[in-house]
């Protein structure tokens, strides 16, 4: 009798196990991952060849794996997208998040709790979208002409210095008195010169400093101490401001706002990162705008023949500037775009929710999802001679560009 049951039990179970098998056969094939590049050092994986030159790496992965591919590095799945079908789904899918992939990154960097962050994440970007939105930013003209104007004083017309040290020393103090109040803490030269030094070793380390232990960055670590110091302790005069003009509020005080309505505190770590945030992409790109345009002296004619023709002999002398007066100066925002389209941020990034198809790939939840703007912006297809610094064509070329700074 137990030997009959053998018999009729054994072919069913062969069955079951071969359906069983058959079933992970075909759901491994419709959940093919990409090539994963992940070194030899646990956790750390290809982190130090990644971190030594990133926009290298990346266009060798891409030339050797494909348009998709995933580098593991520092405990974290990586997969980059570097074709068209990628890039629809990095900015139209639902199954992508930006908040959760900035997170971590915004926890060490600016020691703000990962739940109050992911809680006011959206009523900040509401209200900074509503207060510099395109009908509010004529607001900011004028205050940014003065400051600009006095600036520029300040340092003088004798003398030489770095392109990059005089773009900072004149946009530093310039958007610290917009996003506070002039004269907050910025208030003689010795304390300027140990905010600048302090804030360019924190944006320097800035990118390390959002994926390692702080305690490996001491220097690092330092400035950013300083810096949350100094916030914190000009927390109840950034408070207490009123304009003498209008008796509005600045954007730092309406953030302030929506942190103690929310958190019933007043901390300086929004401070810091909202500074930061500020600061980070408008360095490069005035940097970079410039040298192109000092690099190519027909342009550079061009903008300064531009500027004599709409504003006359007052070109010379300290000038009023208003966005009408802007929109007569397209060759200054075609200078702009094309800066921001060769230097444009090496890779942003979305976290995977639920696991997504890109080509013939399966991106699981938990990767984050990569994109690079440097290489988008270097598509041929897109950008004849993409290397080249071309402003004049940027006009006929808009509706093609890929300007991804702002995500």
């Amino acid at each position: 009798m137990m030997e009959q049951n053998t018999e009729l039990i054994s072919p069913t179970v062969i069955i079951a196990l071969g359906c069983v098998v058959l079933f992970l056969c075909l759901q491994r094939k419709n959940l093919r991952r990409p090539p994963c590049i992940k070194g030899w050092i646990p956790w750390i994986g290809a982190g130090l060849e990644l971190g030594k030159a990133p926009l290298e790496f990346i266009e060798k992965a891409r030339i050797k794996y494909g348009p998709v591919f995933t580098v593991f590095a520092m405990g974290n799945r990586m997969t980059f997208v570097t074709e068209e079908e990628g890039i629809n789904v990095f900015l139209k899918s639902k199954e992508v998040n930006f908040e959760l992939a900035v997170q971590t990154p915004v926890y060490r960097t600016a020691s703000i709790p990962k739940n109050i962050f992911l809680t006011l994440n959206e009523k900040l970007y509401i209200m900074m979208k509503g207060k510099m939105g395109t009908f509010n930013i004529h607001q900011f003209t004028g205050q940014l002409t003065e400051e600009l104007h006095e600036q520029l004083e300040n340092l003088g017309t004798q003398g030489t210095m770095e392109l990059t040290n005089f773009v900072r020393h004149l946009l530093y103090p310039v958007t610290v008195n917009i996003l506070f109040n002039k004269g907050l803490f910025l208030t003689h030269e010795r304390k300027m010169k140990e905010f600048y030094q302090h804030f360019q070793a924190y944006d320097e380390g800035f990118e390390y400093g959002s994926q390692m232990p702080e305690w490996l960055l001491r220097n690092w670590s330092k400035s950013k101490r300083w810096l949350l110091a100094l916030f914190e302790k000009s927390i109840p005069d950034i408070k207490a401001y009123r304009s003498a003009k209008d008796n509005s509020v600045t954007l730092m005080q309406a953030v302030l706002e929506i942190l103690e309505m929310e958190t019933n505190k007043l901390n300086p770590n929004y401070v810091l990162l909202m500074l930061w945030a500020s600061l980070s992409n408008t360095i490069p790109v005035a940097f970079w705008t410039l040298a192109f345009v000092l690099s190519h002296p027909d342009v550079h004619k061009t903008i300064m023949e531009g500027i004599s023709t709409v504003f006359g002999t007052a070109s010379k002398d300290k000038i009023k500037v208003t966005e009408k007066e802007l929109k007569k100066l397209l060759l200054i925002k075609w200078c702009i775009l094309e800066t921001i389209r060769l230097r444009a941020p090496g890779i942003i990034t979305r976290k995977v929710m639920k696991p997504i198809k890109i080509l013939n790939f399966t991106i699981p939840s938990g990767d984050l999802l990569m994109l690079s703007p440097f290489w988008l912006h270097r598509n041929p297809k897109y950008f004849p001679e993409p290397e080249l610094f071309k402003p004049v064509v940027c006009s006929v070329r808009d509706s093609n560009m890929y300007y991804f700074n702002t995500l």
